[in-house]
């Protein structure tokens, strides 16, 4: 994440904030981030894998949630906008009232930007180990048709594959989902190597 001026909140004050805020805003250990607005490639993608996801969904019981759901990881209250969840079966929602924070994702997609990917390949993602329910992490590129899929083992270890090429299809078992990268990256213009 880039470095932004710090303020200090608690999570009620950050809710309370975040909510009447025009723009979303993430909180980590007592700090807000502002959510800055996304490239060209991010925003054919996100839709994309949203169409991909919830045409294979559809009269299953899981859902497809845009950016706009707000998820919490953990104890400590850290709060995140994943571009896309995915949630099996009952939404847990946090009781307060607003109804529209997410305890219970069971896959997370984040499309990489240069200014946020170390952070959605470290920490983002150790925070998001912590929620119980969670079984797959997938980080989709943005300059290059190339996905990567963490999946949840046994263990809580984590097994990492890579599918790349606009020919190929990412298999995300959990939710018995397949997904064409040619239609995940439809229309996405990539810079000649």
């Amino acid at each position: 994440m880039a470095a932004q001026p710090k303020i200090r909140m608690t999570p009620e004050q950050y809710l309370a904030f975040d909510r009447d805020s025009e723009y979303k805003h993430e909180f980590i250990d007592g700090e807000i981030y502002a959510m800055t607005g996304a490239s060209s490639p991010h925003n054919l993608i996100v839709p994309s894998l949203i169409r991909e996801v919830s045409s294979q969904l559809k009269g299953r019981p899981c859902s497809t949630l845009a950016s706009d759901q707000r998820v919490r990881t953990g104890k400590k209250h850290r709060y995140f906008y994943p571009d896309i969840t995915v949630v099996c079966g009952q939404p847990h929602i946090v009781d307060d009232n607003h109804h529209d924070t997410l305890l219970n994702p069971s896959v997370i997609f984040e499309v990489l930007s240069p200014t946020t990917e170390a952070f959605d390949r470290g920490m983002k993602f150790s925070y998001y180990e912590a929620i119980e329910s969670f079984t797959d992490y997938v980080l989709v590129s943005q300059d290059r048709p190339r996905i990567e899929h963490f999946i949840r083992q046994s263990d809580n270890t984590w097994l990492r594959s890579v599918t790349e090429g606009l020919e190929t299809r990412l298999n995300i078992q959990s939710l018995s989902v397949s997904l064409a990268l040619s239609e995940v990256y439809d229309r996405v213009e990539f810079e000649a190597e």
